[in-house]
């Protein structure tokens, strides 16, 4: 899941989320990227015990990772700029 929290979640979209990590609960792997703390995810479900849950299965046999600088795709949009577009060495467009 990429960018979670960027969009909030209403309450049946939270409830499907947390029943989808709950089934792939210690069957699956699951990637989540955010920009938020994790004190900060109660504001994009809306309820304090969903979110508490969910971070719960989320964070058991995880390993969390914390970049600080800016994003890939910022770097990215940069260098494309810079080269005029091209986005290799070669010249070549993606």
């Amino acid at each position: 899941m990429d960018e979670l929290g960027f969009v909030p979640f209403d309450r049946a979209g939270g409830e499907l989320l947390f029943n989808l990590l709950s089934k792939r609960y210690e069957r699956r792997s699951t990637l989540v990227t955010t920009n938020l703390a994790f004190s900060e995810w109660v504001q994009v479900f809306g309820d304090a015990k969903l979110t508490t849950a969910l971070l719960d299965r989320l964070g058991h046999h995880s390993h969390i990772l914390t970049t600080r600088g800016s994003s890939y795709r910022s770097r990215n949009r940069e260098r494309k700029e810079d080269t005029g577009g091209r986005s290799d060495e070669k010249g070549g467009k993606e």
